[in-house]
């Protein structure tokens, strides 16, 4: 299995770079992510007994209780999910089946088994797909559909006495392609394509997914079958996409992706469950209507918290070592409030902080992806430098603080907004100022934001 080390220090230190604040939860999810660490090299006999120190984190929307944990699992390659748990219902009825949870994660698995295992015969998936490319390219030629010649190559290169594409030529045309010069000619290659395609069933019903893998590999031990091609023009530089896509699958084994993806989710997999505060039956409720399908969704996901085994269409998949994560903001239902069951599988608590006119001053600037870079970023490709001044910057904070105590809080997510109201004129004026340099400052910002955030009905749509 992949395995990338980190101390919980280090784990916290890259978090940092993409979060601001919240050092509580940081550390919660370092040390959760450090003791996975630790149970594979606990004596066996014990190692089983160790579960996962599931966590729930409590905040308002928008202070990075989702970023942690996508964050996290991107840190160490590890499968991650994110689901919400108001659409889930019990037995799948109307809503989803809790289970296909797993059946998803383990989707996101063999997708990053996968990818890892492409990317290590990317080289040699180059150097098969090129000389294909460089076969059919003579092939074409040398036959009565053949592309144009470029005026670059002399014609009698190309051919052997013959008729047929010499060495010579196959070598003339491979230099050509890897000096890229061959990139808008037009080829006919045979690509694969899927027999049997993927088969949509509604509301994840249960079983469907083996259903589908039983029928494709019954299909498959048909006599003579051998897939299905078709010939297809494209461009030289698509052909060659295909053609290294086909070639790498040819060099990965496919069942030992599976084994590797089954492996990664049952020990690293993450599941970030959001919204979980609303699926709580409200403290004082008469035990009917919805309260009894929340606690109905609760039940369900018991299991699965708990540790179970999930059928899915790569077989079996164990639940008891998977992190689970959830957060909710908890403001008219309390933790108290989910089932008891429930509450004690969550057995770390931490609450996330509200973010102020600081914190937010700090994400537009310090991160590496902040907001204000991304918008400098965009504007580049158009030939334009903006300049944000330091004082811009705290002016887009205060009225995106003032915004979120006026209107709803949304956290972090009302800088969107701000920054869309602030550099609106400059996006639709853009190709207008190639070679332009503009400052913003905090008269450019009071002058865009301040009519909207005075006026309360304006506001109320706008930001």
């Amino acid at each position: 299995m992949k395995e990338r080390l980190f101390t919980p220090r280090e784990i916290v230190s890259e978090l940092d770079r993409y979060i601001i604040g919240q050092e509580r939860a940081k550390r919660a999810v370092a040390i959760a992510l450090r003791n996975r660490w630790r149970r594979q090299r606990v004596p066996e006999e014990l190692r089983d007994e160790i579960t996962p120190k599931n966590i729930l984190m409590i905040g308002p929307t928008g202070v990075g209780k989702t970023e942690i944990a996508r964050r996290l699992a991107k840190l160490v390659g590890a499968p991650f999910i994110k689901v919400e748990a108001s659409k889930f219902t019990e037995v799948g009825y109307v809503g989803r089946d809790v289970e296909s949870i797993i059946r998803d994660l383990v989707e996101v698995g063999v997708h990053l088994v996968r990818s890892e295992a492409m990317e290590s015969v990317r080289l040699r998936a180059q150097e098969a797909a090129e000389e294909r490319l460089a076969a059919i390219i003579a092939s074409m030629r040398s036959g009565s559909g053949r592309i144009t010649t470029p005026a670059h190559l002399p014609f009698a290169s190309i051919f052997s006495s013959s008729g047929s594409p010499s060495d010579g030529s196959v070598a003339q045309i491979r230099a050509d392609l890897r000096a890229g010069l061959l990139e808008e000619e037009t080829v006919e290659v045979e690509v694969s394509s899927e027999f049997f395609p993927p088969i949509q069933f509604i509301g994840g019903v249960h079983g469907m997914d083996e259903l589908e893998k039983g029928l494709r590999e019954l299909i498959s031990r048909l006599p003579g079958f051998k897939g299905h091609t078709k010939r297809k023009r494209m461009k030289v530089k698509e052909a060659r996409r295909v053609l290294e896509l086909e070639e790498a699958q040819k060099l990965i084994d496919e069942e030992a992706i599976v084994r590797e993806a089954i492996e990664r989710t049952e020990q690293t997999g993450i599941v970030f469950i959001d919204e979980i505060d609303k699926i709580a039956s409200r403290a004082g409720t008469l035990s009917a209507g919805p309260d009894v399908s929340r606690e109905g969704v609760q039940r369900d996901l018991l299991p699965i918290v708990e540790g179970s085994t999930v059928s899915t269409r790569y077989g079996p998949v164990r639940t008891d070592h998977i992190l689970f994560i959830a957060g909710g903001a908890f403001h008219v239902a309390k933790v108290s409030d989910l089932i008891p069951e429930l509450q004690g599988r969550f057995p770390i608590r931490v609450e996330l902080d509200p973010l102020g006119k600081a914190e937010l001053m700090r994400i537009l600037s310090e991160p590496q992806n902040a907001l204000v870079r991304q918008y400098q970023a965009l504007f580049r490709t158009e030939g334009v430098e903006v300049e944000v001044q330091p004082d811009a910057i705290e002016a887009m904070a205060e009225y995106a603080a003032r915004a979120n105590e006026r209107l709803e809080n949304i956290g972090a997510r009302r800088l969107h907004t701000v920054l869309e109201a602030v550099f609106e004129d400059i996006s639709f004026r853009a190709p207008e100022l190639h070679g332009a340099r503009i400052s913003i400052d905090r008269a450019y910002v009071i002058e865009r934001l301040e009519a909207i955030i005075t006026n309360e009905d304006l506001s109320r749509f706008v930001l």
